[in-house]
């Protein structure tokens, strides 16, 4: 906007705007413009944590809104508490979990740092590696469920093929064993590129003084990796906590959290029960985050 338009605006202010505006301190005026923003974030996340705390204390369905409410108490968390179908999953959620979160930071640091090493068709090798993440979680489904089948697919003859095992003998989706596995193996190959991302970014930020300074105190390379590299990387380790729930079978081997979730308020339409569910995932969770966020800013402490 011009200094002409600036100033055609001003002289159309009325004056008892423009006293009141020339009255406000900055700090005023920065509120007036956060303002709006505030209250649309406390709409969007407060109020439907709120009412869903509510809906949880109740027998409410979402289907049939003309129902009467009944006031249930506590029954839906002490029923969500004392099943063991959902004890189940949570185990299922903590397995899958622990797993992704391990191999993917594990492999992606591994990545990381043969990439930062600057080799010959280093760019080439770090966008094929990317590849899988920039894929939609529909076509990467298709795809792996495609590799897995054990009549046609590809993963069965690769696995066959160092093990000497009959490709038919196994099915990774199939098998109550190897199922868990199989979406263990699609999440790691799918976000394992994102961990290796972060990590690089770690990797490069760390300045090449620190390195010629342990070069003139003649360090070894494994006392470089392990007294500079891991440290100074650590943080963006941290910072790679990955969420990827997915659902599936057979039975409730891979049925994880999220999918139950969903299922119990938008295919069985217990409204109320699944708020409980919701709930006690939402204090889980925020449970875990703080005391994560806490040894990540003790990390950065040091």
């Amino acid at each position: 906007m011009s200094d002409s338009s600036l100033d055609r605006l001003a002289a159309s202010t009325p004056q008892a705007v423009a006293r009141s505006v020339r009255g406000l301190s900055d700090r005023a005026i920065a509120w007036i413009f956060v303002a709006p923003t505030i209250f649309l974030l406390l709409a969007i996340n407060i109020f439907p944590l709120v009412w869903t705390i509510r809906l949880s204390f109740t027998n409410y369905r979402v289907n049939r809104p003309n129902a009467d409410v009944e006031w249930v108490g506590t029954r839906n968390y002490e029923r969500i508490l004392s099943d063991p179908d959902i004890w189940a999953t949570m185990q299922a959620t903590a397995h899958f979990l622990v797993w992704t979160i391990v191999l993917q930071v594990l492999i992606g640091f591994t990545l990381a740092w043969l990439i930062n090493r600057k080799f010959k068709g280093n760019d080439l090798w770090t966008t094929i590696i990317v590849l899988p993440m920039m894929l939609s979680p529909a076509v990467v489904g298709n795809f792996w469920t495609f590799l897995y089948q054990p009549q046609i697919g590809l993963f069965n003859y690769v696995v066959s093929f160092f093990t000497g095992a009959d490709p038919t003998s196994f099915s990774m989706i199939g098998d109550v064993t190897l199922a868990p596995w199989a979406i263990v193996l699609v999440d790691t190959w799918m976000w394992t590129p994102f961990v290796m991302l972060i990590c690089l970014a770690g990797l490069r930020s760390i300045p090449d003084s620190i390195y010629e300074a342990a070069e003139c105190d003649r360090a070894s390379n494994w006392l470089h990796f392990w007294t500079i590299t891991i440290p100074m990387v650590l943080p963006f380790l941290m910072l790679a906590v990955l969420v990827q729930l997915t659902g599936g079978g057979p039975g409730n081997t891979t049925t994880l959290t999220a999918i139950d979730l969903k299922r119990e308020a938008f295919e069985r339409w217990r409204t109320g029960f699944a708020s409980a569910y919701a709930v006690i995932l939402f204090v889980t969770v925020f449970g875990l985050a703080s005391i994560y966020v806490k040894a990540l800013n003790k990390v950065k402490e040091r």
